[in-house]
């Protein structure tokens, strides 16, 4: 039997969990104050007052309001990997790639007026576009190299899996401007649930 690589991996100290706490909080309450109050309008006193933190605290984390953004679009890129990487090798790379995207899905509807409301703005509002862009070039990346490793009998297997990446955010993006056009409504309650 192989063993576990986790069992490797030193388990974060009472420290460590508090911080990441203390960060999930931060970025959950940013996400609630920014769909009921709009990013512009939402101060970082007000993020620190709802997370129950002090404004210093708030600093260590993040340095601008924008990163608590970009944080929780990092939670997003990292649940997009883990899925692509749990798919069985053998499976074909467009498969692979529509199982990572609809492991989206359940995040995305699990809180889904706040989510809705956050997606929104990120995509809607002028001063978060660079936000979606780098979202975006992070999801290409995590796709590329995790799609690329599935094309081995190709000569231009880079340029296959970015070129897939592409498309299949691009087919993402535009259900997702469905999904924001229908105001967050969530299609299908099966295995295989649809924001559309």
């Amino acid at each position: 039997m192989k063993p576990d690589a986790t069992e490797d991996l030193p388990k974060p100290g009472l420290r460590e969990r508090k911080q990441g706490r203390i960060r999930a909080t931060l970025i959950a309450e940013a996400m609630h104050l920014f769909s009921e109050q709009g990013y512009d309008q939402t101060t970082v006193d007000e993020i620190a007052d709802a997370a129950k933190v002090s404004r210093r605290t708030l600093f260590r984390m993040f340095e601008t309001k924008g990163d608590i953004v970009l944080a929780w679009t990092r939670g997003m890129t990292q649940s997009l990997s883990d899925a692509l990487a749990s798919c069985p090798a053998d499976m074909h790379p467009a498969d692979a790639m529509m199982h990572a995207f609809t492991a989206l899905v359940p995040q995305i509807a699990e809180n889904r007026k706040d989510t809705y409301a956050f997606v929104f703005l990120i995509e809607k509002t002028p001063s978060l576009r660079t936000v979606s862009f780098q979202k975006y070039a992070k999801w290409e990346d995590c796709l590329a190299d995790g799609l690329a490793k599935r094309i081995s009998d190709r000569k231009n297997r880079r340029n296959a899996a970015r070129l897939m990446a592409r498309g299949g955010i691009a087919i993402f993006r535009t259900a997702l401007d469905e999904w924001i056009r229908l105001k967050g409504v969530v299609c299908g309650r099966g295995r295989n649930p649809t924001l559309s």
